[in-house]
């Protein structure tokens, strides 16, 4: 086995891209290159050569720079299976169950609907790092575009099983309005509290709040748990059925 060298690189107005390479081989993948020019800009700081991609979903911030990097470097793209006709210019298709191999570096590949039909994500176990899209954000997760609460559910559910040290690079720097909706259902979680005032510090400074450490998010994050009577009894509703806390909490969300 081997572990991955993880380069951060901010695109648009909050998207995140990430390319990983595999110290083992020299493989280098982008995961979901919304644009190719901030890609190959990188490339050419750290001195590396795109092997790659990796899309979690379709959506063309993530997916935007896939043929104009593919044309370049010949690169290898791997997407959802269940949404393979949506994905630009995909070469192979993997889901829920199935292993990714980038060199030596093994990730677990979930499928994760409700944001999109085909959502997928990939956990690299032996590096800690998991690489969910727009499933689960630091402090939030992905509005539900095309999936239902109950598959957005279990989709979290699905990631908040990993270990607490899992590293969490999302897609968005969405965390700072998310702490600020969190804390409004959930305001006397006091480490909830102290992460967010930590969260604004970073942001005053203009620092990045991602990757968040998943251990945070389930003691922090009200969509990991709405299945706990304070984010139920915040919402007027019972902890018992987590779909529909769930779906209320999502619903303020996009409301608020």
């Amino acid at each position: 086995m081997s572990i991955l060298e993880i380069e951060q690189i901010a695109t648009r107005n909050d998207n995140y891209v990430y390319l990983i390479r595999d110290i083992s081989s020299n493989r280098v993948a982008a995961v979901d290159p919304s644009d190719a020019d901030p890609v190959i800009g990188a490339l050419n700081n750290l001195d590396w050569v795109l092997t790659d991609i990796i899309n979690t979903h379709h959506h063309n911030d993530h997916t935007g720079g896939n043929l104009e990097l593919k044309d370049i470097y010949n690169c290898s793209i791997t997407g959802p299976k269940a949404d393979h006709d949506r994905i630009a210019g995909i070469d192979s298709d993997v889901g829920d169950g199935d292993r990714y191999f980038l060199g030596g570096s093994e990730a677990m590949v979930f499928d994760t609907p409700g944001h999109t039909r085909g959502h997928i994500a990939f956990w690299f176990p032996e590096s800690g790092a998991l690489f969910c899209g727009d499933t689960l954000f630091a402090l939030g997760c992905g509005r539900t575009f095309e999936g239902t609460p109950q598959q957005m559910w279990e989709s979290l559910k699905k990631l908040r099983n990993l270990p607490d040290e899992t590293k969490v690079f999302c897609a968005h720097e969405y965390t700072q309005a998310n702490a600020k909706f969190a804390v409004s259902v959930d305001p006397k979680n006091e480490k909830l509290l102290k992460r967010a005032e930590n969260i604004n510090k970073l942001r005053a400074e203009n620092k990045r709040t991602v990757p968040s450490l998943l251990g945070d998010e389930k003691e922090t994050n009200p969509f990991l748990r709405c299945d706990t009577e304070s984010i139920a009894k915040a919402v007027a509703l019972d902890a018992n059925d987590p779909v529909t806390v769930f779906a209320e909490v999502r619903l303020r969300k996009d409301n608020f």
